[in-house]
């Protein structure tokens, strides 16, 4: 899809689109759950979204909406400000989903889209890990079909866990039949939509028997009506929590664009899509939402169910919209099946096998993994933090790693062999000079100084300078220097330095 170009809406992208709405209807219901608020609101998020990121979108697969991921972010951010249910809590979950959409915007115009990729592989497996678990967790109460003491995520699964007497059977039960429809269709065709054959179980077993258990209950029908009536005093306390979501919430787009735009050979563009989804978000929010992101599993159904261009978004979330005036209907489905949605959804986000794998490939950066993956379950539910300070930590053993270069010296005769690996910047030179100096101080009856710098990734003036000064130093006491193995990056950056240095 070349960019400038609008391209039409064709019969296989409606058609993905009417099959990714039946699909997000119930996921959108279980995810704003999941976020704290009425599962009503979630269907805001589901119609309007979609919408409003068609018109920016690079990706044509890509479908926007309520994510589990995104919605644990939200619940984490607003606990501290607001209790879970109240119109307050609504409001600034509203609030939430525009600093989202204002920060996605700001970066995508800047053309700051490379600023994703500023969270590495490890952060990204032992966060998203922890967090599957705590989503899991939460969900534990409703599809049990119990209600716990008041207490953290973690002491209500555990009080689900230890008091099977409380358990609901029926609530169980449909709980078992939503996980196993879900998994059972994945495995006998990943576009079957599993969630909408759960949804449609748990709807019929609730009307037919006349369910007691918890259920989503009463639906407001109707159009939402666009609303600027935010609690605008608590916007500082969302900036940062706001901020962490947009980067985070994006890692999880890029990861499906990125992928299904080399599988098929289709280009896709990180700023735009920062963009779309930013305007996504400002929709949510204004609409009564919460904060949205890209799905996978909506992503994938669209991919497999021969969606051409971005407008198949468009079509998913224009059929929500027209299902609004009917979501009256919902009533009777049962909070179970919802909780079982979620977790059969987050199960293949826990990925134990990548953290051990880690040790063996780096330990560094395991510690890296592992660490993000411990901040997220202590910090809990302020998972932003963890995010923050697993970020810092890869940066600061990355700048660790920068500011100490390798140096491998061997004598041969009357040679001194030395190997420079690593980043030879002005943050790291001085570190170098001193072991490049305790190398040659080390040597014996030497007449001829090889330096291989083949390892170096880059070069910067400062480097150069030292790599100067010491061939300098060193010809003054009568040896011979040579540079062997320049790499070309560094080659136009050594030889101007050197000649300007001698003028």
């Amino acid at each position: 899809m070349k960019r400038g170009i609008v391209p039409p809406i064709r019969s296989r992208d409606v058609l993905a689109g009417l099959g990714v709405a039946l699909v997000l209807i119930p996921q959108s219901l279980a995810y704003a759950e999941l976020a704290g608020l009425p599962a009503h609101r979630g269907l805001y998020v589901a119609a309007l979204a979609p919408i409003a990121a068609a018109f920016l979108a690079s990706s044509p697969w890509l479908q926007t909406g309520p994510v589990a991921l995104t919605a644990l972010l939200t619940l984490g951010a607003l606990l501290p400000l607001a209790e879970v249910g109240t119109q307050e809590y609504v409001a600034l979950a509203g609030l939430l989903a525009l600093v989202v959409g204002g920060a996605r915007l700001v970066i995508g115009f800047f053309r700051f889209g490379w600023m994703a990729f500023l969270l590495s592989q490890p952060v990204i497996i032992g966060f998203t890990s922890a967090a599957a678990l705590l989503i899991i967790g939460s969900q534990l109460p409703a599809a049990f079909g119990v209600d716990p003491e008041a207490g953290s995520v973690g002491a209500k699964a555990l009080w689900t866990v230890v008091h099977p007497e409380r358990w609901e059977p029926a609530a169980v039960g449909l709980s078992i039949a939503t996980m196993a429809l879900m998994f059972g269709s994945r495995r006998i065709h990943p576009a079957l939509p599993g969630v909408l054959f759960a949804g449609l179980v748990g709807y019929g077993f609730s009307v037919v028997t006349g369910y007691t258990g918890q259920t989503v209950g009463e639906v407001p029908t109707g159009f939402p009506m666009p609303s600027l009536a935010f609690p605008w005093t608590r916007l500082p306390s969302l900036i940062l929590p706001g901020v962490v979501i947009a980067m985070v919430g994006f890692a999880e787009v890029a990861s499906i664009a990125q992928a299904l735009g080399t599988r098929e050979r289709v280009p896709w563009d990180p700023d735009r899509e920062f963009m779309s989804q930013g305007v996504a978000n400002l929709a949510a929010g204004l609409f009564g939402g919460f904060p949205a992101g890209g799905s996978f599993s909506r992503t994938s159904l669209n991919h497999l169910a021969g969606a051409q261009t971005r407008w198949s978004g468009f079509i998913a979330g224009a059929a929500v919209l027209l299902f609004l005036p009917f979501s009256w209907t919902l009533a009777p489905l049962p909070k179970a099946t919802l909780a079982a949605v979620v977790i059969a959804a987050v199960w293949k986000l826990i990925r134990f096998s990548p953290l051990v794998r880690l040790w063996d490939v780096s330990r560094v950066q395991a510690l890296i993994g592992w660490t993000a993956f411990g901040l997220t379950l202590a910090l809990a539910p302020h998972v932003e933090e963890a995010v923050i300070l697993s970020v810092a930590l890869a940066l600061g053993v990355h700048l660790w790693r920068e500011l100490s270069p390798a140096l491998s010296a061997r004598q041969e005769g009357d040679t001194l062999f030395m190997e420079l690996k690593g980043v030879l910047w002005f943050g790291s030179a001085p570190t170098l000079e001193k072991a490049l100096v305790k190398a040659l101080g080390d040597a014996q009856e030497i007449e001829r100084v090889v330096l291989d710098l083949g390892g170096l990734g880059r070069i910067d003036v400062t480097g150069a300078l030292v790599l100067g000064q010491l061939k300098e130093n060193v010809e003054q006491a009568g040896l011979t220097v040579e540079f062997s193995e320049i790499p070309a990056h560094a080659e136009r950056v050594l030889s101007e330095t050197l000649e300007w240095r001698g003028d």
